[in-house]
């Protein structure tokens, strides 16, 4: 592969993940009525480890040094384990792929505000970024509170959904700094053992049995091979290569992007107030996280 080459794919890399990420809920709204959600994850990353391994042996790939193991545990249990677990369990309970994809898209201003407070005069919010967190919390406001009215949000829904930004938001800014540069085939399968580890005991709990309709078999191997083989490890090398928020922004490009097309879709049923609320959750995001203003250079 040429240097020309090589410029491209890292080019084309942050849209081919936006691509792939966007899917997410949706694969989550056709699987969840045909599984329970911590079950279909740990088959989900147990398929993943297989593939990974499988791919690590072809490749002869080594897994990284012990002494990396535990930051890879920890980002693998919050932004696998804690991120999807919340993610899907919020859909299972009734909560709408979209408005769990609005708030998961609150992460770059939540990221943004988080590293203005900790990395001192290098990451201060502007007041237009500060006017972007206003515009994004009234937009979530409005579709959420309408939502709580016809029933479709719920304490538990919104717990579930709220539990998963902050895993999310974590694990990115905890992968930043602490995880050092590693092969992704071999980080990946070490961070899916872990959220495996920390999901296979809570799916015993649940009672619910998966029931293989051609609409979960789908999920599943798209869960797999595209989002966890594609995405996941392209999200661990942008992660790797870029500032926090400039990761956190392209997080919430997928779910924006999620967003748009299924406000597109249904665009004609919508309350005044709730469209409204979609459009200012967008337009406040974008202007209060999606735009880093940190260098490279800025400390996470």
């Amino acid at each position: 592969m040429t240097d020309a080459d090589s410029r491209l794919l890292l080019r084309a890399m942050p849209w081919v993940f936006v691509l792939i990420w966007s899917t997410g809920f949706v694969v989550a709204r056709l699987a969840m009525p045909h599984a329970p959600p911590l079950t279909f994850l740990a088959v989900r990353y147990a398929l993943s480890v297989a593939c990974f391994a499988l791919w690590m042996r072809l490749a002869k790939v080594a897994l990284p040094p012990r002494e990396q193991w535990w930051p890879l545990v920890v980002s693998g249990v919050l932004m696998h384990a804690g991120y999807l677990g919340g993610v899907w369990s919020a859909v299972k309970a009734g909560m709408g792929a979209g408005t769990v994809a609005l708030l998961v898209g609150l992460q770059p201003v939540i990221t943004a505000v988080w590293l203005s407070a900790t990395a001192g005069s290098q990451a201060r919010v502007s007041p237009r970024q500060w006017l972007g967190l206003a515009l994004g919390l009234a937009g979530l406001t409005l579709v959420v509170w309408r939502k709580l009215g016809i029933g479709e949000v719920s304490v538990a829904n919104l717990l579930f959904a709220i539990g998963a930004l902050l895993s999310i938001t974590a694990g990115t800014l905890y992968q930043k700094r602490h995880v050092r540069v590693a092969d992704v085939r071999a980080a990946s399968a070490v961070q899916l053992l872990a959220a495996l580890a920390v999901s296979t005991p809570l799916a015993i709990l649940e009672s619910e049995s998966m029931r293989w309709h051609p609409d979960l078999v789908a999920a599943l191997a798209w869960s797999v091979l595209a989002l966890t083989l594609g995405g996941s490890s392209l999200l661990y090398l942008l992660i790797q290569r870029g500032a926090a928020t400039q990761v956190t922004s392209l997080l919430y490009t997928g779910t924006a992007l999620h967003g748009c097309n299924g406000l597109g879709a249904v665009r004609r049923s919508l309350h005044g107030a709730h469209a409204a609320g979609h459009d200012a959750h967008r337009v406040g995001c974008g202007d209060g996280g999606a735009r880093p203003w940190l260098n490279e250079d800025t400390p996470v």
